[in-house]
């Protein structure tokens, strides 16, 4: 049987960091499942978790008046769901939603931040891994905005 930390090795988003780190993180995290259409993130809501998808899908949305939700993006197995844990006031900014059927690891924010806080170069080493994720998820999001409103003038 493999542990949280064996778990995460495995994974892109934590690769280069030692075993002792590994197992240091690991010790927020738990294994979760999610079905097909449940509600994994709503926006406004405490955000005190971030989510490594092990296998499955998940819709990113977010509340348009007249139109309901719109998906932003689509993620999945070897993604990383969720950095508002990070940011006071510590809210989610968008809604995550099953697809299908999910596996992941959800770490435990507050657990987390604490860490980091007694250890900053751990703190320094997730920021770096979670800007990546949010400039690969802003690219994303550009990329379907164009797909939407095309490369037009902006007037």
């Amino acid at each position: 049987m493999n542990t949280i930390a064996d778990l995460i090795a495995k994974e892109e988003f934590f690769a280069g960091l030692d075993q002792s780190t590994l197992e240091f993180v690991a010790g927020c995290g738990r294994n979760v499942r999610f079905a097909a259409g449940d509600r994994i993130l709503t926006e406004g809501e405490p955000a005190d978790t971030f989510y490594l998808l092990r296998s499955g899908s998940v819709a990113i949305t977010f509340y348009v008046p007249g139109q309901g939700g719109v998906i932003v993006d689509t993620i999945g197995a070897q993604d990383v769901l969720g950095w508002s844990w990070l940011f006071d006031p510590y809210r989610w900014q968008f809604d995550a939603e099953a697809r299908e059927d999910v596996s992941a690891v959800a770490f435990d924010g507050v657990c987390l931040r604490t860490k980091c806080d007694g250890d900053p170069q751990l703190g320094y080493s997730l920021i770096l891994r979670f800007a990546r994720v949010m400039l690969k998820r802003l690219q994303s999001v550009r990329m379907r905005v164009l797909d939407i409103y095309g490369s037009g003038p902006l007037n």
